[in-house]
Order: C-alpha cells, then sequence, then structure tokens
C-alpha cells in the first residue's frame, strides 16, 4: 500500500496518452483533420496532460476555468488550480471550428494530440491584461507603477500571455506524443506513475522537491540537504522544456546534477527527475503550479525558498512562500478534501556561505 500523498484533484492520476492500438487509430484519425499549430508552452501542458501531470485536467481550461483561476484560483467545479492553461487560435482558423468539431494540435509539424471543442471564446487585450495584472503582478520593484509597460518589455510570462491569438479553444484532448523528451532525457523523463513507483519501492512516505532551471550550485544544494533531514527523500526535479534566451541548457543541468547526485549526496536519498513544462516565470502562483504538479509525481513537500520562480525585479523575496498562506481551502472548508492542494511548502530562508566557519 502505498504511503504517498494521492494525486491532486481526488480522481487519481488523470493520463490522457494512447498507448497501443487506440494510439494509431487516433493518428491516422488526426491526419484528417483541421490542424490548429500550438506554441512551445501549450506543447509541454499538453504532453504533461498525457502523463497525468496535470492531473485532473483532461484538456484546455474553458472561460469559466479561466477566470475562476485567475480571480480565486479554484476551477469551475471547485479544485484548486494557480495558473490558467490555455490554448489559442486566430480568428481565422476559429471561424472554421466550430463547438462539437475534432482538430489536430500540431507543434513543427509533429501531431500531438486531438481535441473535441467543447467551447470557444474570445479574449481581448484587456482580457489577456487583467490575467497579467491577476497572475504575474507582484511586490517587486519592476511591478511598481506602471506594470504592464514594464512587462512588456522584461517579463517573459507576461509577453506570451499578451501574444495569445484572438480566440480560445476548451475541450477534452488524447495526446499522441510525448516528443523528444523520453530519448533526449532517457532516465531523466519521468511519468508521475513512474516516480511513484521509485518512491514505493524505497518506502518513501515524506518526499520533497526542488525545482530548478538553472545548474545546480552551493545554495541548492544546501537545499536538498536541509530536505533530506526532514523528510525520507528529495527528488531533484528540473525543467526540462524551453526557457527564456541566456539561461543555461537542459542537457548541461542534468549533467551538473548527476554529477552531484553520484558524488555529493547519499545517493539512496535522491532522485534525478526532468519534467517537460516550459517557465512562466509567474513567481508565487508558479511557486503554487510546481507543488500541484508535483503531488501528482507523488510529492507532499515543495521547498520554497528565495524569489521563487521570479524574473527581474517583479516579485518579492519571499512572496512565494507567502501566497500559500493566503490561498482557498487552507481550513476545513472544501466540501471535497480531494480538490484541495495537498503538497505543503518547505519554506527555507536566506542561505550563505560563512567564510569565518569555512
Amino acid at each position: 500500500m502505498s504511503k504517498l500523498v494521492p494525486p491532486h484533484g481526488g480522481k487519481g492520476l488523470v493520463k490522457c496518452l494512447l498507448e497501443g492500438a487506440e494510439l494509431d487509430a487516433e493518428k491516422k484519425k488526426a491526419e484528417g483533420l483541421k490542424k490548429i499549430e500550438i506554441t512551445n508552452q501549450e506543447k509541454g501542458d499538453l504532453i504533461m496532460m498525457g502523463i497525468g501531470g496535470f492531473s485532473p485536467l483532461n484538456g484546455f481550461m474553458t472561460k469559466a476555468d479561466w477566470k475562476g483561476v485567475c480571480e480565486n484560483f479554484l476551477l469551475s467545479d471547485g479544485t484548486f488550480w494557480p495558473v490558467p492553461v490555455m490554448l489559442s487560435c486566430s480568428a481565422g482558423d476559429a471561424a472554421e471550428i466550430n463547438v462539437g468539431d475534432e482538430i489536430t494540435l500540431e507543434n513543427a509539424g509533429e501531431a500531438y494530440a486531438t481535441m473535441k471543442v467543447e467551447e470557444k471564446f474570445e479574449l481581448s487585450k484587456d482580457d489577456l491584461t487583467w490575467e497579467s495584472e491577476l497572475v504575474y503582478k507582484g511586490e517587486g520593484e519592476d511591478s511598481e507603477g506602471d506594470f504592464m509597460k514594464t512587462a512588456l518589455e522584461d517579463h517573459p510570462g507576461v509577453q506570451l500571455v499578451m501574444d495569445r491569438k484572438e480566440f480560445c479553444l476548451a475541450g477534452p484532448v488524447k495526446v499522441l506524443s510525448e516528443g523528444e523528451y523520453p530519448e533526449k532525457y532517457k532516465g531523466v523523463y519521468l511519468r508521475p506513475e513512474e516516480t511513484r513507483a521509485i518512491f514505493d519501492e524505497r518506502g518513501w512516505a515524506d518526499v520533497a522537491a526542488l525545482q530548478l532551471r538553472n545548474p545546480m550550485h552551493r545554495s541548492h544544494e544546501y537545499l536538498c540537504k536541509i530536505a533530506v533531514e526532514v523528510c525520507d527523500g528529495v527528488i531533484i526535479h528540473s525543467l526540462i522544456g524551453n526557457l527564456k534566451p541566456g539561461d543555461i541548457p537542459a542537457d548541461t543541468r542534468v549533467k551538473c546534477i548527476d554529477t552531484l547526485v553520484k558524488y555529493y549526496f547519499v545517493e539512496k536519498n535522491v532522485v534525478q527527475g526532468g519534467y517537460p513544462l516550459d517557465m512562466r516565470y509567474a513567481g508565487p502562483r508558479e511557486g503554487l503550479l510546481h507543488a500541484t504538479f508535483r503531488q501528482n509525481y507523488g510529492v507532499n513537500k515543495m521547498i520554497i525558498g528565495r524569489d521563487h520562480a521570479g524574473v527581474g525585479d517583479f516579485y518579492g523575496m519571499f512572496e512565494a512562500q507567502d501566497i500559500f498562506d493566503r490561498i482557498p481551502y487552507l481550513d476545513d472548508s472544501c466540501p471535497d478534501p480531494g480538490k484541495k492542494l495537498l503538497c505543503e511548502p518547505l519554506k527555507i530562508d536566506w542561505t550563505f556561505y560563512c567564510y569565518k566557519c569555512d
């Protein structure tokens, strides 16, 4: 019997990835459907839905979901969720799509999913500005004054929101591909069912995750060692999707982490894994997202240190810790406990090197 935290949403792992004969048949059907080109962010979101990483999501969000997540951190059915997961398309494509249609979602010539369109709606630039201010605006210096002017110049997450096309499509997906990740990051790219099996095999119940998008440095190492002291084990879980220009490539980061796991940690206490999302740089909200999908991987403690998932000076240094204290369902008010966020923050203060103590 597993001792791990259950997947988020109370429905178990919701996996949309097809396999075997069902996959072959859907791929053939996809060839004849209307095709929509998706962004790299949407591709990563799709793969996470495919492998159960975004449980309980089984498709892109409706307008009611989008509004509830932005305003109240809640999907329309009352499930906690901190960041919109949207699929946009041009007005031209939207004009050719009706509710009830099935479409193929492609990226760079590869079909990643089919989708049954259950809703088609328009989001204006004012709507996208509203989303940006609720989800991405923080308490740092860059969020003061004319936030949107600064964000359009310097915040890659807000830029992606504002670059969305005119219409959004919502509905369940059938995922056809995990892209390059299983081969390119073999042994590092892990599905939630795989991490859960590893943790169960080791007898872990209390598992912490360290989020990484940069090469692991001494402070990261220290955070991990703190977590090892208070938990059964730690997964060093790095983003292997796309980052902003100038960030260190994923394959380099994976080699750094591998060296640390082998030579600087007690290996039986640490697992290295990777996940296929692009960074949103949403600071506190992304800290919540990291905790939400880590719960699906079997993690019940999310390490949150200084300026978690931040960019520039948009966020306060420990704003990503504080947000965990003001989200819905902190008490027993949730009618369905499965809809609560059960992965808690492991809050860690400033770290520094003492030259006197060496």
